[in-house]
């Protein structure tokens, strides 16, 4: 239930929408109920084989000349309608009041002229009735995709406040799927809510309401069923929310296997795993399939026992209801048969009404899976009364920082001392894994330390608001990320209304204006997904453009040649050196050239610091450093001349 109200909160914007799809819903359900009441007057005007006159009950020899009832006349039949009313009581006195109420709408001198007003009357029913009902599913319909469209930037915008953490653990395919597919799964639980079990009521109401006008007695023999109807519906509703939870899951895998071959679908051929890869997909879309025919099964159920325990009432009320006419008891013949018109045209809303169960048993699993990402918090927010980061005079110190990730018992980090002093260039280098990438992370605080301190300029990172900290920071990965978009928005990323000239300085410097200028359409050029119409090396060089657009003060840069050639390299190099000069840099170094010209060198092992210094005075230690450089470094030494 609190998950369904949940839902229901993302209602309120569109309350006005709501209120007039339930005034659609009413005349809907009104004029539905009318089309019913006026069928009997209808058939009786067409096989009655009485006079109108006879009809209305005058007698002809009451008329005075010129065919019009004397006064004598008028004082009778009104002294007779009286004594009628005051006998008249309960719900028999109602059926017939309004049976006489239609018959005074509906008749006319003649039987042609009664039936052209019928005709009339009925037509103007159906267009009032065809109107609220489109009315009504418009305005259900803008309700509806504006609750979805409000929910999934909701959980949109919410998954960007997540901290890196979270993304580390959940699969990407998964969060595709809940954005996605588990929303558009919560659409029918709105329209189960605002429209089934709105209309639907209405229209039962309407129809019992003329049932039970007509003999309460045949009403209630209809309703003897009614508790075994909703307690199988509910049965059924139970196994459909686990059946739809299952299906829901299923195409997450499914998703996510879709997003992860496609990602990496190089590696996929040049490892020729295709087969492999086709059999996971087939096996995933299987189990899709028996979890799609569970659901179809526990969907479908409802309709038929409903229809069935439907058609057990009719049975019941047909001989019940027969004999009694035939007895010449409870209803005469006409009114039978308009009770039969209303109990088969309730049946429809009955039967939907059955299925609104089911309907929000699906849409409540989904907005569970929903509601599961929106319930998780930020592991990084801004402390109360966090302030912005003034700009770096100083320097970045790492106090006996610590850090654990969740899912490892042994610490990423342990006891870390670092001083970085403003304008300085920071090499650290290490084994893969030593932690390396995790410091710069702490730094950039996608995570805080778990012991120690982080500080700049003496301030404490989280007294200061995340969003200052990274506008004073430019960070290029190794793993280049490129958008789908223009080489021009590529670069300006994050920098809101940047001029062409601007941007085309920084490719400039960047080493990247002169293949730019090459494409198709330049800097409008789309560069594909991930930017997979462009080289590694030009890659790169959008990516440290986009720093050097950017203008941080503090670089976070992690080196990536390995899949460069020489000439790529050495453009690459030329702008990487443009772009630390004169900023504070923390850089995974890579290069030799790097290494050298940095102003200190930081050895990273085992989440330790097991060496500080410049190059040529670690080269001549016997340490990890003078290792690492023998097996990676050695062949990339100038040779002298």
């Amino acid at each position: 239930m609190n998950l369904y109200l949940r839902v229901l909160s993302y209602v309120k914007p569109y309350w006005y929408f709501m209120a007039g799809a339930m005034v659609c819903m009413a005349c809907f359900a009104l004029t539905s109920s009318a089309t019913v009441w006026v069928a009997l007057p209808f058939l009786q005007t067409l096989f009655s084989q009485e006079t109108v006159q006879t009809v209305q009950g005058g007698q002809p020899g009451q008329a005075g000349q010129g065919g019009q009832p004397g006064q004598g006349g008028q004082l009778d039949m009104a002294q007779d309608s009286a004594n009628r009313l005051e006998q008249r009581t309960g719900m028999t006195g109602l059926r017939e009041t309004l049976k006489e109420r239609t018959n005074d709408l509906i008749r006319r001198p003649t039987k042609q002229a009664t039936l052209e007003r019928l005709c009339l009357i009925i037509l103007f029913i159906l267009l009032l009735k065809n109107i609220s009902s489109y009315l009504q599913a418009y305005l259900m319909a803008y309700a509806e995709n504006g609750v979805i469209k409000d929910l999934r930037n909701h959980l949109y915008i919410h998954l960007h406040r997540l901290s890196l953490s979270y993304f580390h653990r959940e699969r990407t395919g998964e969060l595709i799927s809940r954005v996605s597919y588990d929303v558009m799964k919560i659409n029918g639980t709105i329209s189960a809510a605002f429209g089934t079990l709105v209309k639907e009521p209405m229209l039962v109401v309407v129809f019992l309401a003329i049932l039970l006008i007509l003999s309460w007695q045949l009403t209630l023999v209809s309703l003897v069923l009614l508790p075994l109807s909703v307690l199988v519906i509910t049965t059924v509703g139970r196994r459909l929310r686990r059946s739809s939870t299952a299906s829901q899951e299923a195409m997450a895998d499914m998703t996510s296997t879709i997003q992860e071959t496609v990602a990496g679908v190089r590696v996929v051929k040049a490892f020729n795993m295709e087969s492999f890869e086709i059999g996971k997909f087939k096996r995933q879309t299987q189990h899709y399939f028996r979890t799609l025919l569970r659901l179809t099964h526990m969907h479908n159920l409802a309709s038929p026992i409903t229809e069935i325990l439907g058609s057990a009432v009719g049975l019941a009320i047909l001989w019940y209801g027969g004999r009694q006419v035939l007895e010449g008891g409870l209803l005469a013949p006409e009114d039978f048969l308009t009770f039969f018109l209303a109990l088969f045209s309730m049946m429809k809303p009955v039967k939907e009404l059955g299925q609104v169960h089911n309907r929000i048993q699906e849409g409540i699993a989904a907005a569970d899976r929903v509601f599961s990402v929106l319930d998780t918090a930020p592991e990084i927010t801004d402390a109360p009364g966090a302030v912005p980061l003034p700009d770096l005079r100083r320097e970045i110190r790492l106090d006996r920082v610590t850090f654990r990730y969740d899912t490892v018992s042994d610490p990423a980090l342990e006891e870390i001392d670092l001083v970085v002093r403003s304008g300085e260039t920071v090499a650290l280098v290490g084994p893969s894994g030593g932690g390396k990438s995790t410091l710069v992370d702490l730094v950039a605080r996608f995570y805080d330390p778990t012991g120690g301190r982080i500080e700049i300029d003496g301030k404490e990172l989280r007294t200061v608001t995340v969003a200052s900290l990274r506008e004073k920071m430019g960070i290029v990965t190794q793993d280049v990320i490129l958008f789908n978009d223009t080489v021009r928005n590529n670069i300006a990323y994050g920098v809101a209304d940047m001029p062409l000239d601007r941007i085309q300085s920084a490719a400039a410097a960047a080493n990247a204006d002169a293949f730019i200028e090459q494409l198709p359409d330049g800097y409008d050029t789309f560069l594909g997904e991930r930017g997979v119409r462009l080289s590694g090396g030009q890659r790169q060089r959008i990516a440290i453009a986009r720093a050097i657009l950017k203008d941080p003060q503090i670089l976070i840069f992690d080196e990536a040649t390995s899949s460069l050639d020489t000439e790529s390299e050495l453009l690459v190099q030329e702008a990487i050196d443009r772009l630390m000069k004169g900023r504070t840099a923390l850089v995974i170094a890579h290069r030799l050239s790097t290494v050298q010209k940095a102003d200190r060198v930081v050895v990273v092992d085992r989440g330790r610091i097991v060496q500080a210094g410049v190059h040529g005075s670690l080269i001549q230690e016997d340490g990890l450093y003078r290792k690492l450089y023998n097996l990676q470094f050695r062949d990339q030494e100038p040779v002298a001349e």
